[in-house]
């Protein structure tokens, strides 16, 4: 497991390193995640042995929100006086990002020939 990790921290490690020294605007553990895709296209096996540890962090994953549920409890008194413009902030960009997750569903859809795309 303590490999597994480590591979996936290096892929991650590997996007910040490209990422920061190029200067590009695509986030390193994106990167990184991309990496690893490739890796795990050019060898299947490793895709294999990291499936566990992968499977068992994101079973996990509710543990990430804890930070972000302390950060709104810290600040509380903006929700009182900045409330409806977080909310709508919120509920604008949620909206935006189903919008265009369907429109490159559906375009991707056309790419690759499916009729009821």
């Amino acid at each position: 497991m303590i490999f597994h990790l480590a591979v996936l921290l290096s892929f991650q490690l590997m996007g910040e390193v490209v990422s920061r020294s190029l200067g590009l605007f695509v986030p390193g553990p994106v990167l990184g995640m991309a990496f690893l895709l490739v890796a795990f296209l050019i060898f299947p096996n490793l895709a294999q042995s990291v499936r566990d540890t992968a499977q068992g962090i994101l079973a996990h994953l509710s543990l990430l929100f804890v930070p972000a549920g302390v950060g709104i409890v810290g600040h509380i008194d903006l929700l009182g006086s900045d409330g409806l413009p977080i909310l709508v902030a919120i509920i604008t960009s949620t909206v935006l990002a189903i919008i265009v997750g369907v429109l490159v569903f559906v375009g991707v859809g056309r790419l690759v020939g499916i009729k009821d795309a």
